[in-house]
């Protein structure tokens, strides 16, 4: 059955929107119908080749859908079903798993190189990360798709399976923010507003948010932000301006940049925590000297899609959405089609906006 999909041909090339064949679901998959369809920063990594995956491909990561059909062996959903994709499936028996880190499986992404579907003159695409989400219609492994708990509105679901879950593990999992504690969030995108979001539900007295566009103010403040300072050389004396000259308790860093890495460690108290959420180049390389390491006593951490187990947390950030704690529609600024993602992507570029969802 052909479906509308975003199929990247090759590495730096434009996105085609173009009808590509589905199969049916084989022995542990499943098909599903997406709703939406987040735009995220990770698609853009993918299209320029910052992150690498086998191309030609169908991008598109961050979406909730409905069950079409399921493959043999496929009991946990059935047709009808509603459902969240897991882009990032742990194995259960890798080292990081065994260690309980399934956001650090080694053997998550290995259904990149499979096969997923064909274009009509019978080009082989693979799912560029491993759902391929940029489609009407997308065949997944059961272990890609999690049940949407009731309450969450089908469409604004999609953004709890990237932006939402990278955002609410970097402050609840990564960074551990405690009630009172103060918060500096670095990049006010899908991720970033996410992260404002969960440190107002952590209980931070004070969230400062920082990002190149005065026009991300007030989205900011709409997620939570007590404060705005536009990124500069003299950010982080701004922010220890706002603290008491101390610096912030825990400072995230959304957006993958070495400047503004580097900005969030200045930012952060000493004795601080900096967890860096964002993507980066290898280009974009972070100095740092021995004295100052040892003096501030700061912890500089990665965090991976959020440090989060999705099938443990969804049903968490399932209760903080029904109970009106969580609001998701907040994060999108533009409902796309298809076709508005190169545009999104341009977007990104210019640091405009928050997220971008595509909407079937």
């Amino acid at each position: 059955m052909a479906v509308r999909a975003a199929v990247l041909p090759a590495v730096g090339a434009q996105l085609e929107i173009t009808d590509v064949e589905l199969p049916d679901p084989g022995p542990g998959q499943v098909r599903v119908r997406l709703a939406a369809a987040g735009v995220c920063h990770s698609d853009l990594s993918l299209s320029n080749g910052t992150m690498r995956v086998p191309v030609p491909a169908v991008l598109g990561h961050e979406g909730a859908g409905t069950v079409v059909s399921v493959g043999e062996g496929v009991a946990h959903v059935s047709p009808g079903a509603p459902v969240v994709l897991n882009w990032a499936p742990s194995c259960g028996s890798c080292h990081a798993c065994s260690l309980g880190e399934v956001w650090l499986c080694a053997n998550a992404l290995n259904g990149a190189a499979d096969v997923h579907a064909r274009t009509a003159d019978g080009t082989d695409l693979h799912p560029g990360l491993n759902v391929a989400a940029f489609a009407e219609e997308t065949v997944v492994p059961a272990s890609c798709v999690l049940p949407l708990p009731e309450g969450v509105p089908l469409v604004d679901a999609a953004l709890l399976g990237c932006a939402v879950l990278t955002g609410y593990g970097a402050v609840h999992h990564s960074a551990k923010v405690r009630p009172g504690e103060t918060v500096a969030v670095f990049g006010v995108g899908g991720v970033g507003l996410a992260t404002l979001q969960s440190a107002r539900i952590a209980g931070a007295s004070r969230i400062v948010a920082v990002d190149v566009s005065p026009a991300k103010e007030e989205l900011a403040r709409a997620a939570g932000a007590t404060d705005f300072v536009l990124a500069s050389d003299t950010t982080a004396r701004e922010i220890r301006a706002l603290t008491g000259k101390q610096g912030v308790d825990v400072a995230v860093e959304c957006a993958g940049r070495a400047v503004s890495i580097r900005a969030a460690w200045d930012s952060t108290r000493r004795g601080g925590r900096t967890t860096v959420v964002g993507i980066g180049g290898k280009d974009e390389q972070v100095t740092f000297n021995a004295l100052e390491i040892f003096h501030w006593g700061r912890t500089l951490s990665g965090c991976v899609y959020g440090n989060t187990d999705p099938a443990r947390d969804l049903p968490v950030l399932a209760e903080h959405v029904r109970a009106g704690r969580l609001d998701l529609s907040a994060l999108v600024t533009d409902r796309i089609g298809l076709e508005g993602i190169p545009a999104a992507f341009e977007n990104m570029l210019a640091g405009k906006g928050g997220r971008a969802l595509v909407v079937f």
